[in-house]
């Protein structure tokens, strides 16, 4: 028997079904479900919150007046060898320096070197650093380090500033909130100290710390300082 096209369109036919009313609510709730179902986890997202936190006050501090100059000091003071941790002496070290060049590493993608540096301020009584270790440990996961540090700046440091140590966090935090809210003039590390970060990096293939800065890094510090 042979098949004709009408007999083929035939069997191909696919009977219909009366529509059904679209229930928007239904809908709207499917969404919501799905929606809390792919957001991410508290500490997840309180990581990430840590580590924008973290960028700001790190282009902060690398934007502040006489940060250069902290640098500078620092790259003055005498140099250890390549190939082992940068060992300073407290009387010898610019602690704002110290905090500076941390904020650099971190920014250039050296969160070991700043973590280090960090926590040579921090050692010194630097309240700035100690909240920037008490960020880098909530970013990283690390909370029992976090509530160390965070322990740290509010009862057992001071420095050279007056604040009470509630003031000195919220004053902080205030700026975090707006840089966040109204965007921020303080830029990021140019491809210039980037390179002389690396190129520090480089001379410390043995040890995974990067070295204190060298003059070099300073003098492009004061430039990048002079284009704002």
């Amino acid at each position: 028997m042979t098949l004709t096209i009408d007999d083929l369109l035939a069997d191909a036919y696919v009977p219909t079904t009366p529509p059904t009313a679209f229930d928007v609510g239904a809908a709207l709730r499917r969404l919501a479900a799905d929606a809390a179902q792919t957001a991410p986890p508290p500490d997840m997202a309180r990581a990430a919150q840590a580590g924008q936190r973290l960028g700001v006050v790190s282009r902060w501090v690398l934007n502040g007046p006489g940060a250069a100059g902290h640098v500078g000091q620092l790259a003055e003071a005498e140099a250890t060898g390549p190939h082992t941790p940068p060992v300073v002496e407290e009387e010898e070290m610019d602690v704002a320096g110290a905090l500076v060049y941390a904020c650099l590493l971190h920014l250039t993608g050296h969160p070991e070197s700043a973590q280090f540096w960090w926590q040579l301020a921090a050692g010194a009584g630097n309240r700035a650093a100690a909240y920037c270790l008490h960020l880098h440990h909530l970013h990283l996961g690390e909370s029992r380090e976090a509530r160390h540090w965070h322990h740290q700046l509010t009862h057992s440091m001071t420095d050279e500033t007056s604040f009470p140590d509630n003031a000195f966090i919220e004053g902080l935090e205030a700026v975090v909130h707006y840089v966040r809210a109204n965007g921020t003039t303080a830029k990021g590390p140019t491809g210039d100290l980037e390179e002389s970060v690396d190129r520090l990096a480089a001379r410390s293939a043995v040890c995974p710390i990067v070295p204190r800065p060298d003059r070099r890094l300073a003098d492009q510090l004061h430039q990048f300082a002079g284009r704002h």
